[in-house]
């Protein structure tokens, strides 16, 4: 049993140890939903920038582009937060 207050004893494991690694997880193949962004809606107020929890949404010049996909989990996080209903989810 290991003594998790001796933390300089313990061995080296599950640690993220290079800062950026995250940009070569393709965590985008564990989505089952995708977000549609309609871009007539949009006020790019970057509200869904704010609380993607995987960085997704790509801005650009402060403008809403669309969404990295690759990294997109499909939480369906970004529509809820939008406030113009610019974001739906639609089924991979």
């Amino acid at each position: 049993m290991v003594n998790i207050a001796d933390h300089k004893s313990m061995i080296i494991g599950d640690r993220v140890i290079e800062p950026g690694s995250s940009e070569s997880f393709h965590t985008g193949d564990w989505r089952s939903m995708v977000p549609i962004l309609d871009k007539s809606k949009c006020i790019d107020c970057l509200a869904c920038w704010v609380y993607c929890p995987d960085s997704s949404i790509i801005v650009e010049n402060g403008k809403i582009k669309g969404a990295k996909l690759s990294h997109c989990k499909g939480c369906g996080i970004c529509a809820k937060v939008c406030p113009k209903n610019a974001i739906t989810m639609k089924g991979e």
